[in-house]
């Protein structure tokens, strides 16, 4: 191995002696790959196939000691530092360029404490890793809706998913979490210790530190739910629509309804004919006995008239990998998204619009419905302030080819810009793309931006942790 030619936080090229390398490696138990390591570009490889960067070094970590000397060998050397989790983030912020990247994905382990219902998640765990273990105990928390989601990056941005409406966010069932800091030191972080740093974590994504274990607090759910899918023909849209609107104003927590436009896939229980056409699909997702679970759906299918419908009792588990087919890793992704606290039938329209030209089969828009307890927490007590989000909609751009770049971004731009005049002005975290530097403060309400600069100046104050939705500490 020779001298390595390195990026510092400074934007600067210079080089890193193979001796502070090797010693480096030395002191891993995981694995130090340099670009001619065997398993280099399996590594640095992430969902998003429009990132394509090259670290000078990434650092598999096995466990806490190998993430507190990665950090510390950052620091020392003043390297660029990326921090992959799952890796499933839209803007890549996982992988840089002539850097070090952190890599957590081999920390997967989740441990169950079934008795006080909470769970130790260590944060290479995905949603598949977090379910497989918790639905051992019929337990589950406030998480996503695809199993390869990463559990940290979620967690960070603030977190939704199917029991969002019942149990609140993400972060709202975040008990502690063990935070290794800038200065390469683990502590612990929690409501009664080092208050502020847990604060920040709950929304304010990797801005602070790296995270080595989560607690959370555990709920019965399943390990049957009732869940599934009523798909209304494209013509139905607006009416469907704004039914929907109207309904969800008064329905139950347990029960959650998101919508998807898009071409239908070759699912069993629609008509063959329907297959590839555009479609308003409802997924449904009830959190509590099924018996009630009928009644609250019911209303649903007198919408309009169904392509058809596949609801019914299924294990937690396979409804929470029902998403996955979509959102497979190695295409090429683009998403805008927008919060609003009411669809107006000025937005309703512009999403029909937008959904009757969708530029790649593979392209998607989707409202997902929050409220409920989520809704209920105080927009200061955590990092995730926009609690007056009822939906969170985003339009997800996907394609195979660079051909298709200008077609698939322009469409996802143009709707958000036409759409822009109906939503509340606000952002989730988790969805914004890597040149969206002007909307990170959107993401938060100004007195919570305003505190998290704080924080920020007073756990990264050098603002080692940059590769990320940043928060600088100006």
């Amino acid at each position: 191995m020779a001298d390595l030619r390195i990026i510092t936080t400074s934007g600067a090229e210079t080089m890193l002696k193979e001796t502070a390398v090797e010693a480096f490696k030395a002191s891993l138990r995981g694995e130090l790959l340099t670009p001619d390591s065997p398993g280099y570009d399996e590594a640095r490889a992430i969902w998003n196939a429009m990132i394509d960067r090259r670290p000078a070094l990434i650092a598999r970590c096995a466990g806490t000691a190998d993430v507190m000397r990665a950090v510390d060998f950052a620091r020392r050397n003043e390297l660029l530092v990326a921090v992959r989790g799952g890796g499933h983030n839209i803007a890549g912020n996982a992988v840089c360029d002539g850097g070090l990247m952190i890599d957590l994905s081999p920390m997967k382990s989740v441990r169950v404490n079934p008795k006080i219902r909470r769970a130790y998640v260590e944060p290479g765990a995905t949603l598949g890793d977090f379910d497989h273990e918790a639905q051992a105990f019929g337990l589950a928390t406030s998480l996503g809706i695809n199993s390869t989601t990463g559990v940290a990056g979620l967690t960070l941005g603030g977190g939704f998913g199917w029991l969002s409406r019942k149990h609140g966010m993400s972060v709202d069932n975040l008990v502690s979490a063990d935070v290794v800091t800038a200065d390469a030191k683990l502590i612990r972080a929690s409501a009664k210790v080092n208050a502020d740093l847990f604060w920040g974590i709950r929304g304010g994504g990797g801005n602070f530190g790296i995270v080595t274990c989560f607690e959370f607090q555990l709920h019965p759910v399943g390990p049957e739910v009732l869940a599934g899918l009523i798909v209304f023909p494209f013509n139905q849209a607006k009416t469907v629509l704004r039914k929907y609107r109207e309904f969800v104003e008064a329905m139950p927590d347990d029960l959650s309804v998101w919508v998807v436009l898009r071409q239908a896939p070759p699912l069993p229980f629609l008509p063959a004919d329907v297959h590839g056409k555009e479609v308003v699909a409802f997924a449904t997702f009830y959190a509590g006995k099924a018996s009630g679970g009928e009644r609250a759906i019911e209303p649903l299918r007198s919408f309009g008239k169904p392509h058809g419908e596949h609801i019914g009792l299924q294990p937690y588990v396979v409804w929470q990998r029902a998403f996955d087919p979509l959102l497979t890793p190695g295409a090429r992704n683009y998403w805008k998204s927008h919060n609003f606290s009411y669809l107006s039938d000025g937005a309703l329209d512009i999403v029909i619009e937008y959904a009757s030209k969708l530029p790649s089969p593979h392209c998607e828009i989707f409202i997902g419905l929050i409220g409920g307890q989520a809704s209920r927490v105080a927009p200061d007590e955590t990092a995730y302030s926009h609690r007056d989000a009822k939906f969170v909609l985003n339009v997800h751009s996907r394609w195979e080819t660079a051909g298709e770049d200008q077609r698939c971004i322009s469409w996802a731009r143009d709707f958000f810009k036409v759409a822009a005049p109906h939503a509340t002005g606000g952002v989730y975290v988790n969805f914004l793309t890597q040149e969206e530097i002007d909307r990170i403060p959107a993401a938060y309400k100004s007195e919570v931006w305003k505190r998290l600069v704080e924080v920020k100046k007073k756990w990264d104050p050098a603002n080692l942790f940059r590769m990320n939705q940043n928060i600088k500490p100006a």
